[in-house]
């Protein structure tokens, strides 16, 4: 199709396009629907044009024809005579109107331009830009005239039909004219535009000229008005604090700001007043309650609550204006305005692309510097401007309306672009600034994508610019405040007057940057006002306290919004230093106060609020008793369940301030120590207690708590009612001392009245509390007797007198002391009868009684005794203790006198321990059954001493008190000590033992029951322990593990003898050692061998092998060999001695010297016995010795030497032709480094070069290794040339040879089954790939390159074969001699194989020269295996016949499939598929589903293909036991289009590659990949990602090779597994808790998985995330698995016990991750690995699978 396009179009002819440029300017102008359009855009062109004054002239007929008449005349036109009666300004018709400025005048380039439509002014600093502005003159007249610098140009109507032309020419008169000028004939005649409308319209629009200052309005050439602007000197103002001077892209940033005060003077003619229109009146909008203040009382703590509302004031009428007086048309008024500009210098920084968009939507390139201005009004100029307006009592109001501030949203505030357009700001001044407008320059452009884009930047510096003027107001309000509040005295405040001024003028700053619906966009105003509210900038300050502050005017002056709270009466009772907002700032600002709180900037008060103004200063009685009202009526509420917290914090931070009264000092009382009230009320025992006594410092003031019922108090604060017993103990026990007036101690008179007052509530007390009284009482000497003041036990009644030194009770009152008063004084325990205690001390003291006497008494009456009388009996020293023999007395001649409890009863075991046993005497008989016995023992005496003391006397000097008190402790063992612990006493030798065969005492842990551990030097018990003795004493048999372990590390066996002994003892306790200690032991050198010097030198076990092995004695030389007896060698085996040396252990003693090692080997076979050895367990040498064996000169290699003889000198024809027989040579052998030994894998190489070469050992074992380590195979050192003569065409011989190999090659391969052909039979077959030729004469030379040797031979050969590339397999014969097959065998498995073998070419040789029935003689299946091939190859022709029948079918044009586009052609041997840059494959439906391959897409590698065989048939098995769960998303690789990371394709085709990738270098790379699989270290996880997202399915995500797109962080791990999660999961380390069920399956099912792979537990990662694509990832080797879809797909089915599905899912999830350590990106190659990783662990899936 586009080929038959190209050749229509070179057939064709071109034809213009036509405009009908009339229709296309009525259109364009269609859509200037603004007032006074022709003027604004004549305005922008003159300020463009840096003209400082413009004339506006309007003309009526009569003044044109008088004026022209006047020219002709060469006079001026005069202007409307004085006496002419003046025109209605609102019908005087006019038929011309002239617009002049004093600009530059016209260059050639500009009045090229004014003639082309649409093409503007490109100078960036112009505002001018759609090149459209001129023709708006249009809308007026149909032929505009321009003059300027004395040329004309005029337009007009070809044959007054649709195309437009100009003319231009020269003035006709030589003087300069330096106006240009813009007349335009009315296309119909019409009054002039409403003059006081019109000027107030340019009052507005010179303001943001850059140029122009002075403009006039004439008609008929009588000036109605004139504007003239004088802007004052600027001043920098810094940018305040904290604001982001840049827009949200960075293309625009705030350089500095400067505010300039402008004066703009009107002159205007009162006839124009007398044409205007009345002003608009504000709007009444009806109030709406505010919103939420930012969250309820207590939401700094944890819920809402609600303050009062408040009512709002009525909108106070508009008064009536007062009437005009009449005044002369024609007088001036003047009037001006002051304004405040404030401008933002503006830096631009666009990228190429945006510059270029702007340029073509705007013709221009954008400026990079510009200003965004704002008219502010200050309060004080708004003020004189309305009382101007009012003064004047005009309807129309002042030509600066428009100027003034809108504080009253009535939307006649305008943004300006060079001139004002229709889109309103939403606040109360105008802004200018570059935005770019829709072509009518009536709006902002916000359709436009990337004008968009620039429009919303510069209004965010709109919004940046009104924050920063709001701030610098703000800022000079709070100035003033401070320096008055700075200048008043202390404890006086600001001004009233001042104050109200201060807060007027920030008022009117909060209604001047109100934002309200902006017009026609409501846009404009909505990100105004968001940029205003978000210009803020982060800072490390800013992101712990929240954004920066919004400064607002509160009750003390300037304060940040956050601080200032929404007023609540509530609390205005007590909450006085809390700034909140002023109530006529919500009267006058409410809107701007209700969106602060719907912002939460301006909040409720809260409770936090009540806490830091209670912290911050005492409240008085007053205020407290308000604030416990506000309290307990919201405590009633009973709203929260948080109450408790919410006291808690109340009391702690309350302090009440007591005001002193009279002498009485002032008080400070934190709320938080008081705990009580005294409560009043009659009948409680409160009303009992004198307030005029001392109080506890708990109790709330009387003052207070008489406000208040008891039950509010304690369900308000938790308080509880002061009871008598606190009282009480206040008053006995006070924090500091009372006066004497009130110490109960000290005044008998208040010890009195406080009895009293206590005996009068002891009646209704509680015995719990009659029991507490009482023990404060007795406790205090508060009961005045006649001997002064006793505490109440010393005391007596009247009634006791036994004794007359006794005090008996005496009040200072002289009241009796009866009834109440008695009987609490009984209860307190004042005594009615004399104390036993008394009577025991002074018989004591007389010496007459006895003690067996003494404790006769006390038995009899002791059950008069009280609890107190019995301790102090116990605590008495009263009793004698028997003194010892040879003990001599004190000097006083008296033993002193002990306790009860520190006397043992009267036994003689005690005595031969010698113990203090009590002096009980002769009589009577002590019997420990006996009353006084048992009275004794209630007081302490002891009955056995306790087990301390036993076993210190155990360790006794004394032999016979050490013995007796063992014997004691083993006697008593059951009944009095059966919690003996040996350990409690393990610093104490007591335990009878033997050292070295000598007695000693011993320490429990060092004394072992078997007296084998003798031998080893240990203490063992002494021979007349034994039994039960031993077992009551817990004494170990057998020393533990550590303390043999610490044995053999300080003390060595020294000699072998000993340590055979030793050892032998030792092996019976294999098994009492940890694993810890047998590894300890194994590295200890304690193993003693004697040197041949005689000398013994201790080894580790690690380093020894047990004698007796067939090797030992070679190995005898290399190692050390030792042998202590079965028993003994028991022991060492345990502790690492090996029978033989590990393979590792051989190889590092030959690395280190290896012709040592040969020399100690004897010879060639025992060191190639030891390399075989090496060779068979290479996979058990770690890879530092594999990387030494590959440097190190140790591998034996052999080279042929000719043997000597004696000879005449000249060479046989033998040695000539190179074929020597096998006796004719000798072996050296050598060695040397893998780099320099050769393998002999080509015989006949081998014949030719064996004395150039040194080669390997021919074993294939040896061969393998040697490969291994890098020894090259001798066949790729050696290249063949070949040379011909004279091909013989048509040769019988070479159609033979092909057509018996062809027939004999399938019996060839298969018994050949250790390695795969390079080719098939099939492609063999075919005729081009197989060639068969026969020459005259073949001859071959063989060249050897080999480091520096060089060696060439030649010989006549009978066959040879050969490849050039992919290309086809010749095989060249020698005519002039038969065939040998061995040759042609030789020569075709060189082709067919990689690394062909020696008996391939015999067993391919024989089968080809042997007889068909020969071969089945001796085994060979010929018939079947012939045919079973002959079937094969027809089955696999008729199969490629139905493809190339398929292939020939044209699909129908109805048809639904498009076809695919045919493949480039392929080159010789590549791929049957090409991979394009734009590939795209989708995966529809389930993976049961047929992949679907759209055009250009790239086909599935056929190993995938099976794999997924595989799993579909896994999965249908899953399916058919019983899951139900469907299987998750198929995860497709992403292809090369999603990657733009990956290189691009090269423009010429790669050279195809002769050989493909041997399976052994995949089989490694595969190992290389699950051995970097690794343990993630961090425990947080930033994102780097880099890489386009893969896509699962579609629109889902698989997997991301650079990590997660979110950080994470380590919050635990499980069973050696960590676990992350992402920071945007909530409350992520309660994962491990909430999810331990879900991660425990998770592990159960990628446990098995890892084994399959053999990945270390720490390779594998967990991760959880709230939301994405991501099912695992690769980061840097480490493996990370989503628990998510882990969840959302398999958990269920793996909690039922199905686990098919999941193991399916996440074996070959993990396969591609660890293809991810290979090749980095999602390509062929990745999938390369993937398919080869799932290859070779699938046999063990599949048993996994099979086993569930």
């Amino acid at each position: 199709m586009a080929h038959a396009r190209d050749a229509l179009w070179e057939s064709g002819h071109d034809e213009s396009v036509e405009v009908n440029q009339r229709a296309l300017i009525d259109k364009v102008l269609a859509r200037y629907s603004g007032e006074f359009t022709v003027f604004r855009e004549l305005l922008q062109n003159s300020d463009d044009a840096s003209a400082n004054a413009v004339e506006i002239h309007f003309e009526t007929k009569e003044y044109i024809e008088r004026k022209n008449r006047k020219v002709e005349e060469g006079d001026e036109a005069p202007p409307v005579s004085e006496d002419t009666a003046l025109p209605d300004l609102k019908t005087a018709v006019v038929h011309q109107w002239t617009f002049k400025n004093n600009g530059m005048v016209f260059r050639d380039e500009d009045w090229s331009r004014l003639k082309k439509i649409a093409e503007g002014n490109p100078d960036e600093e112009k505002i001018g830009a759609f090149g459209v502005g001129f023709y708006s003159l249009f809308s007026v007249t149909e032929e505009p005239f321009v003059t300027s610098g004395g040329q004309w140009m005029g337009f007009y109507w070809k044959d007054k039909k649709d195309q437009l032309f100009a003319r231009r020419g020269k003035l006709p008169s030589p003087v300069e004219d330096p106006w240009t000028s813009f007349e335009m004939g009315l296309r119909e005649p019409a009054p002039i535009p409403p003059p006081f409308d019109f000027t107030r319209f340019l009052a507005s629009s010179i303001t943001f000229m850059r140029h122009l200052l002075d403009v006039s309005v004439f008609l008929d050439g009588k000036r109605l008005s004139r504007l003239t602007k004088a802007p004052g000197a600027p001043k920098i103002v810094g940018i305040p604090k904290g604001l982001k001077p840049s827009s949200p892209l960075n293309t625009m940033q705030v350089n500095s700001i400067q505010t300039t005060p402008l004066s703009i003077k009107a002159e205007v003619m009162q006839w124009v007043y007398m044409a205007g229109t009345e002003k608009p009146q504000p709007k009444k909008e009806t109030p709406k309650p505010a919103a939420g203040g930012g969250g309820g009382f207590f939401s700094s703590l944890f819920s809402t609550f609600g303050g009062t509302g408040n009512t709002q004031r009525a909108v106070t009428p508009t008064p009536t204006p007062p009437p005009v007086p009449k005044v002369d048309p024609l007088t001036i008024v003047e009037s001006n305005v002051m304004l405040s500009i404030f401008a933002a210098d503006i830096m631009v920084k666009l990228d190429r692309k945006m510059i270029t968009e702007l340029n073509r939507s705007t013709k221009k390139n954008p400026p990079t510097r510009m200003k965004y201005e704002l008219i502010y009004t200050g309060k004080a100029e708004y003020d004189a401007s309305k009382s101007e307006d009012e003064k004047q009592g005009r309807t129309t109001g002042s030509v600066f309306q428009g100027l003034r501030a809108d504080i009253d949203g009535m939307g006649q505030a305008k943004v300006f672009i060079g001139h004002s357009t229709g889109q309103t700001t939403g606040i109360g001044g105008h802004m200018s600034a570059r935005f770019i407008p829709t072509v009518e320059r009536e709006s902002i452009d916000l359709v436009d994508r990337n004008v968009a884009v620039w429009n919303k930047e510069l209004l965010y510096i709109g919004g940046f610019l009104a924050r920063s003027a709001y701030e610098i107001e703000l800022d000079h309000i709070q100035q003033l405040w401070a320096a008055a509040s700075a200048a008043t005295s202390p404890g006086t405040g600001i001004d009233p007057a001042l104050q109200a001024s201060l807060r007027g003028r920030a008022i009117h700053a909060l209604k001047f940057f109100t934002f309200h619906p902006s017009t026609p966009s409501s846009v404009v105003s909505a990100a105004l006002e968001e940029a205003f509210f978000t210009c803020t900038q982060v800072s490390r300050l800013s992101m712990i306290t929240g954004q920066k502050g919004f400064p607002i005017i509160s009750t003390t002056g300037v304060r940040d919004a956050a601080d200032v709270r929404y007023p609540d009466p509530v609390f205005s009772g007590f909450v006085k230093d809390l700034p909140v907002v002023p109530g006529d700032v919500l009267q006058d600002a409410k809107q701007m106060v209700d969106t602060l709180r719907a912002r939460g900037m301006v909040k409720d008060i809260t409770f936090v609020d009540v806490l830091q103004e209670l912290r911050d200063r005492p409240l008085s009685e007053r205020e407290m008793i308000e604030c416990f009202k506000w309290w307990i009526n919201m405590h009633t509420q009973d709203f929260t369940t948080d109450l408790e917290y919410v006291r808690t914090q109340l009391l702690n931070n309350a302090v009440l301030s007591v005001e002193g009264k009279g002498d009485t000092a002032g008080q400070i009382i934190p709320l938080s120590v008081v705990e009580s009230f005294l409560s009043r009320k009659s009948g409680s025992t409160g009303a009992l207690i004198p307030t005029d006594g001392p109080l506890p410092p708990h109790v709330l003031p009387i003052a207070i708590s008489r406000e208040f019922d008891g039950w509010a108090l304690e369900r308000g604060f938790g308080w509880r009612e002061l009871s008598i017993l606190e009282w009480l103990r206040h008053v006995a026990s006070p924090p500091t001392p009372h006066d004497i007036e009130h110490d109960i101690e000290k005044c008998p008179p208040w010890a009195e009245r406080v009895l009293q007052v206590v005996a009068r509530a002891w009646p209704s007390l509680p015995q719990p509390q009659r029991v507490e009284v009482a023990a404060v009482l007795r406790a205090h000497a508060c009961v005045p007797t006649s001997a002064g003041m006793k505490k109440p036990a010393e005391a007596y009644f009247q009634s006791a007198h036994i004794f007359n030194d006794l005090p008996v009770i005496t009040l200072p009152s002289g009241a009796t002391v009866k009834g109440p008063l008695e009987r609490f004084l009984e209860g307190v325990g004042v005594r009615k009868h004399v104390d036993l205690q008394i009577v025991f001390d002074r018989m004591i003291k007389t010496g007459d009684w006895t003690i067996a006497e003494l404790i006769k008494y006390l038995v009899a009456v002791q059950t008069t005794l009280t609890d107190v009388e019995l301790e102090r009996l116990q605590m008495t020293s009263a009793f004698l203790r028997e003194r010892y023999a040879d003990e001599k007395l004190p000097e006083n001649g008296k033993l002193p006198r002990s306790r009860a409890g520190e006397l043992y009863e009267p036994l003689d075991v005690f005595r031969e321990l010698k113990l203090p046993v009590i002096d009980w005497g002769t009589h009577p008989k002590w019997r420990s059954g006996s009353e006084e016995a048992k009275f004794l023992f209630k007081l302490g005496l002891r009955r056995f001493p306790p087990l301390p003391d036993l076993i210190g006397l155990a360790a006794s000097q004394d032999t016979k008190v050490r013995s007796a008190a063992l014997k004691y402790l083993l006697d008593n063992y059951t009944t009095r000590y059966p919690n003996y612990d040996p350990n409690d006493f393990s610093n104490v030798s007591y335990i009878p033992a033997l050292k070295d065969g000598k007695p000693c005492l011993a320490k429990p842990h060092e004394v072992f029951s078997a007296t084998e551990w003798a031998t080893l030097g240990f203490v063992v018990i002494d021979p007349s322990l034994k039994g039960e003795a031993l077992m009551h004493l817990k004494i170990q048999e057998h020393p533990p593990g550590a303390q043999l372990v610490n044995l053999l590390r300080t003390t060595p066996p020294p000699t072998e003898e000993i340590a055979k002994q030793w050892f032998t003892i030792l092996a019976s306790r294999v098994t009492a050692f940890f694993s810890t200690e047998l590894r300890t032991l194994s590295q200890m050198a304690f193993v003693p061998l004697k040197a041949p010097n005689g000398k013994i030198r201790h080894l580790p076990p690690t380093q020894c092998y047990f004698k007796g092995d067939s090797q030992a004695q070679f190995h005898s030389k290399l190692f050390t060999f030792v042998d202590f007896g079965t028993t003994a060698n028991a022991f060492l085996s345990a502790c690492g001695v090996k029978h033989e040396p590990s393979v590792e252990e051989v190889t590092k003693i030959l690395l280190e010297n290896p012709r040592k090692f040969y020399d100690l080997a004897e010879g060639r076979e025992n060191y190639l016995t030891e390399l075989r050895n090496i060779a068979v367990n290479v996979r058990l040498i770690s890879s530092g010795s594999l990387a030494r064996l590959k440097r190190s000169a140790c591998l034996l290699g052999s080279r042929r030497v000719r043997k000597e003889k004696a000879s005449s000198g000249k060479k046989t024809s033998v040695e000539l032709s190179g074929e020597m027989e096998e006796e004719d040579w000798e072996y050296q052998d050598d060695l040397l480094t893998p780099d320099k030994v050769v393998i002999a894998d080509d015989t006949n190489a081998y014949q030719l070069f064996g004395d150039a070469v040194f080669t390997a050992p021919q074993e294939d074992l040896l061969e393998a290794f040697y490969l291994e380590l890098g020894c090259r195979r001798l066949s790729g050192l050696v290249k063949e040339d070949y040379q011909i003569r004279n091909e013989v065409v048509g040769s019988r011989k070479a159609a033979d040879v092909r057509a018996l190999i062809l027939e004999r090659l399938p019996l060839f391969l298969h018994e050949h089954t250790h390695t795969k052909t390079r080719v098939s039979h099939s492609w063999l077959s075919e005729e081009k790939n197989f060639v068969v030729k026969t020459f005259g004469k073949l001859t071959v030379t063989k060249t050897l390159q080999f480091g520096e040797k060089r060696a060439s031979k030649s010989q006549d050969a009978s066959a040879v074969a050969r490849r050039l590339g992919r290309g086809p397999i010749e095989l060249w014969l020698a005519g002039h001699d038969a065939v040998d097959m061995y040759e042609v065998s030789t020569s075709m498995c060189r082709l067919l194989f990689d690394a062909p073998k020696v008996n391939d070419a015999l067993l391919f040789m024989t089968i080809l020269s042997t007889d068909l029935r020969a071969l089945r003689r001796r085994g060979y299946n010929v018939d079947r295996i012939l045919r079973q091939q002959k079937a094969d190859r027809l089955a696999a022709e008729e199969a490629a016949q139905a493809r190339q029948a398929t292939a020939l079918l044209t699909p129908s044009s109805d048809t639904l499939v498009s076809s695919r586009p045919k493949p480039d052609a392929a080159r010789p041997g590549s791929p049957p598929f090409s991979i394009n840059e734009k590939d795209t494959s989708t995966l529809a439906g389930s993976l049961n589903e047929e992949h679907a391959k759209q055009p250009g897409s790239r086909p599935m590698s056929m190993v995938r293909q099976s794999l997924d065989a595989v799993k579909r048939r896994l999965q249908k098995e899953g399916a058919a036991s019983g899951s139900g769960a469907p299987l998750p998303p198929p995860k497709e690789e992403g292809l090369e289009s999603e990657l733009p990371l990956l290189p691009p394709r090269p423009s010429q085709p790669l050279p195809p590659q002769p050989h493909a990738t041997p399976r052994s270098s995949i089989t490694s790379n595969i190992d290389l990949a699950i051995r970097a699989c690794k343990e993630e270290r961090g425990e947080v996880l930033k994102n780097k990602r880099q890489m386009q997202m893969v896509k699962e399915s579609l629109n889902e995500g698989y997997c991301d090779i650079s990590g997660h797109p979110t950080d994470m962080t380590l919050v635990g791990d499980m069973d050696g597994t960590k676990i992350f999660v992402a920071k945007d999961v909530p409350d992520g380390k309660s994962l491990m808790r909430n999810k331990s069920e879900t991660l425990a399956r998770f592990l159960y099912t990628i446990r098995p998985l890892q084994g399959i792979y053999t990945l270390t537990p720490s390779s594998l990662h967990i991760f959880y995330d709230r939301a994405g694509d991501t099912i695992a990832f690769n980061r840097n080797a480490s493996l990370f698995l989503n628990l998510r879809f882990f969840e959302q797909w398999h958990d269920a089915e793996v909690s039922r016990g199905q686990l098919t599905n999941a193991f399916i899912s996440w074996y070959f999830t993990l396969a591609h991750e660890i293809a991810h350590n290979l090749v980095q990106a999602h390509n062929s190659e990745h999938e390369f690995y993937f398919s080869s990783i799932c290859e070779q662990y699938l046999p063990a899936f599949m048993t996994l699978i099979a086993g569930k």
